[in-house]
């Protein structure tokens, strides 16, 4: 899998593209603590059921962080590169933080998306749903890589899930390099005092809100908030996960196939 670079104006942003068909989704990954370009194989393979209707491209946050990077800063950029990419009628999927890119770029982009769904993601960052992620901005800046690697993983996932990839999760502990730590810190910082709640509206396009009923990140509630100020919308559908987690994006075994279902119809 070739990673690829797009350069605007005033950053670099890593990509990668798979599939072969005349429609263009887009995935907008959440946090991750090493790049999801690490997993390029791995998400083409998990994909691989929607490459022949679509041309799929994955991005990464840009290259260079600044010291502060919110939400509206990583959707701004990315909007960009999708503009170097001359990327239009996007089918747009955004998971977790990535979710919430997709939503402000929705918001204020219209013309960009054709459909949009939502993956185990919030529409504000309220103090509850803020504990998470501080525990893990500490443990970043103090460098201790496996207890955030575990940390990471018992939030993402059901108990037997993570307790079957514990010494995995160690093993990726240890190999996190200092830049790394730095740029999770950044990166999970920016969700700081997000919120769009009352943007939603703005959104034109149809929307699928997908979420799991046991999500320890950010609550099952968070798909609920969306749900409840998008259902009118036409077009809108909501399916709620019980049992997945936050990581039902990853884990749901019929996930793949929503997607395209509402993609495609």
């Amino acid at each position: 899998m070739n990673i690829e670079k797009v350069s605007t104006e005033g950053f670099e942003m890593r990509f990668f593209r798979f599939g072969s068909g005349s429609k263009t989704m887009v995935i907008l990954p959440g946090l991750s603590i090493q790049s999801v370009m690490l997993s390029a194989e791995a998400i083409a393979a998990e994909y691989a059921e929607m490459a022949q209707a679509f041309t799929i491209f994955v991005f990464d946050r840009r290259e260079k962080l600044p010291a502060r990077y919110s939400i509206e800063d990583m959707a701004r950029d990315t909007a960009q590169a999708f503009a170097a990419l001359g990327l239009k009628d996007i089918y747009l999927f955004g998971a977790s933080q990535g979710g919430m890119l997709a939503m402000l770029i929705a918001a204020e982009q219209p013309q960009l998306i054709k459909k949009l769904a939502l993956g185990s993601t919030a529409a504000a960052i309220k103090e509850e749903r803020d504990a998470v992620l501080e525990e893990w901005i500490s443990l970043a800046k103090a460098h201790r890589g496996e207890e955030l690697c575990l940390a990471f993983g018992k939030a993402v996932y059901p108990k037997e899930v993570f307790e079957n990839y514990c010494e995995a999760l160690r093993a990726a502990g240890k190999s996190i390099t200092g830049d790394e730590f730095e740029r999770f810190t950044i990166l999970a910082g920016g969700t700081e005092g997000f919120d769009i709640l009352n943007r939603l509206c703005e959104i034109q396009c149809p929307v699928f809100v997908i979420g799991d009923k046991t999500d320890a990140v950010l609550g099952a509630e968070a798909s609920l908030e969306i749900a409840d100020r998008l259902e009118s919308k036409p077009g809108f559908r909501f399916h709620m996960y019980d049992g997945f987690g936050h990581g039902a994006y990853d884990l749901a075994p019929d996930y793949r196939q929503r997607l395209l279902d509402f993609f495609l119809n």
